[in-house]
């Protein structure tokens, strides 16, 4: 039996192989999260320098996705390859560094795991097929996103517009393609895709109308706008109610026990994202059973 065979008959090996293959994805959406936004920083200062016509700082360094090397952020020793082994690497280390013993954050081994199992679900769900090499690339997408909100609140426009883009691209695959879940119609992609955006956009004028405070960021609109690309217009209010439900619990939380002050900004997009992959999994047995209960369906 061949290794496609194989995996095509065996959801078990399947799930397996692309939680293996979460794990390095999710090594390497920790570089994505930590140093995009500075990618962004100096870009938008030498962007400011030339505008205000200043000398460029001299940056001669690279500074990207690949390089430099990965280094401890507390004594900037290198990072080797053994001790970059997703998830092993920081159980073997007991999660300091191995050069200088300064604490490494638990959330890099987090985002491993979380990529991991969320991939594993993906593949659970869709078997192998096409549905799950591009719902992968949409929780890749979804987790990166998340955890750079949550550093920075900030969603890269590098991130939302070619996940947006992509989820219409994709629904143009609908006839050769088209699954139970994703490449969807084109037109419902694209409503999807209009909704998503003017949907929180109302939300955003109404609120600053009334309060004159900004209740949101533009980069929830087009995160909302490439889930409604690549799940359709009718999964949209699941997302939002679940998103908005989820939030405001968590916010409630936060202030009652754990003293945040109310003036504090809560990233959304996390919510967003993760409402969007349920919906990705789970959107229409949700709604069924939702019309089926309150006697819609």
């Amino acid at each position: 039996m061949t290794a496609a065979g194989l995996l095509a008959a065996s959801p078990l090996v399947l799930g397996a192989a692309v939680f293996a293959l979460g794990l390095l994805v999710g090594s390497f959406l920790n570089v994505v999260i930590y140093r995009l936004p500075r990618m962004m920083d100096r870009a938008w200062r030498e962007h400011c320098a030339e505008v205000l016509g200043q000398p460029p700082a001299v940056e001669t360094t690279p500074y990207n996705l690949v390089t430099p090397r990965s280094a401890c952020p507390a004594c900037n020793a290198p990072i080797r390859a053994w001790q970059n082994i997703p998830l092993a690497s920081y159980l073997w280390l007991r999660g300091r560094c191995a050069a200088c013993a300064a604490r490494i954050s638990p959330r890099y081994p987090l985002v491993e795991l979380l990529t991991a199992i969320a991939s594993a679900a993906v593949a659970w769900r869709f078997g192998l097929s096409w549905e799950t090499a591009a719902a992968l690339v949409f929780t890749w997408a979804l987790i990166a996103a998340s955890g750079i909100d949550l550093d920075r609140q900030l969603l890269p426009d590098t991130i939302t517009l070619p996940l947006l883009w992509l989820g219409l691209i994709l629904s143009l695959g609908h006839d050769a393609l088209g699954g139970a879940v994703l490449f969807i119609e084109p037109r419902d992609s694209l409503i999807g895709a209009v909704a998503g955006y003017l949907s929180l956009w109302s939300v955003y004028q109404l609120f600053k109308l009334a309060t004159g405070r900004e209740g949101m960021g533009h980069g929830d609109f087009k995160l909302l706008a490439a889930i409604g690309a690549w799940l359709g217009w009718r999964m949209l209010p699941l997302v939002v109610l679940t998103s908005a439900l989820v939030g405001a619990l968590v916010g409630i939380a936060l202030i009652l026990f754990a003293g945040r002050g109310r003036q504090v900004p809560i990233p959304f997009g996390p919510y967003l994202a993760a409402a969007g992959w349920v919906a990705l999994l789970w959107g229409e047995p949700i709604v069924s059973a939702y019309l089926r209960l309150s006697g819609l369906g």
